[in-house]
């Protein structure tokens, strides 16, 4: 989850107020000072009082963020984000089925971590849909395994693609889904997971 907090900030040799981003990824710094640089690339974290601590390459860097937000971003950096497979729930016990053509190298990456990818007793299914046909099709197939697990429906990300959140969240109720979790499955992808009521 993105942190946002605006406060002095000392960059190497630069000083400024700053607005300062803590993405999952990503620390930015926009204002007197501008920088962008990856979480993991950050070194030597610590706190002392108000302020948080650590080295991006080269540059030492403090941000006066107060003791319990300099505590709590701390935390954050030194912790890496959870693996795409974590994030959807596959583990080396998980017996999917893949459904439609899941090109994206990280979610074929994730997929692989799973016990087997072509069960016909799924816990988990991956449906990737670029169309309503797709999704369609990825229902028709649903209807026909009895355990009804939860199925994640990935699809383009961004404006004009020919099918979208509102579609399938639509098509999903209207067939008795629910949906629970979202998640970023890289630049190009997104996903919804959804289950079966009743």
């Amino acid at each position: 989850m993105e942190r946002e907090a605006t406060c002095q900030c000392q960059w190497g040799a630069e000083s400024g107020q700053c607005k300062v981003v803590l993405e999952t990824s990503e620390l930015i710094v926009r204002g007197q000072i501008r920088r962008r640089t990856p979480i993991a690339s950050l070194t030597r974290v610590s706190v002392k009082g108000d302020s948080l601590h650590f080295h991006a390459g080269q540059d030492a860097v403090t941000l006066i963020l107060g003791s319990e937000l300099a505590l709590s971003w701390a935390k954050k950096i030194a912790t890496p984000p959870p693996t795409l497979a974590a994030k959807l729930g596959i583990s080396s016990q998980s017996n999917l089925l893949t459904v439609g053509d899941c090109a994206d190298e990280d979610l074929k990456a994730a997929v692989e971590t799973a016990a087997t990818t072509e069960s016909k007793n799924p816990d988990l299914i991956f449906a990737c849909v670029k169309t309503a046909d797709d999704l369609n099709y990825a229902l028709d197939l649903y209807a026909k395994i009895a355990s009804q697990p939860p199925i994640w429906i990935v699809y383009p990300k961004g404006p004009n693609k020919p099918i979208g959140e509102t579609e399938i969240r639509d098509t999903l109720r209207r067939e008795n889904f629910i949906d629970t979790k979202v998640a970023s499955v890289s630049t190009s992808l997104t996903a919804l997971r959804f289950i079966k009521r009743g």
